[in-house]
């Protein structure tokens, strides 16, 4: 078994660990799957209990992300590899 796949089977036995890697991965993650236009017009990014909370500049792009938001949980969370987004609010 590779060392990789045996850290990932430890963290997935143990969620306490597992969640806040997660959480923090998905933030990371935001301006290379959203790309530098949006990531630019991002105020802040932060995930908690699955719901990933996105301020940003502009109205307009707030309109369109969430027109769009079920295509975007399921954008972040290919990224991500694992379901671990259900909701995206945005401010």
């Amino acid at each position: 078994m590779k060392l990789s796949r045996a850290i990932a089977d430890f963290l997935h036995e143990r969620p306490a660990l597992e969640v806040p890697l997660v959480e923090r991965k998905a933030v990371a993650l935001w301006p290379e799957v959203m790309g530098p236009t949006i990531a630019g017009l991002t105020r802040s990014v932060e995930m908690k209990n699955g719901i990933l909370t996105v301020r940003l500049n502009s109205a307009a792009l707030k309109a369109e992300l969430f027109e769009n938001r079920f295509a975007l949980v399921k954008k972040m969370n290919e990224a991500l590899g694992v379901p671990a987004i259900h909701d995206v609010r945005l401010y």
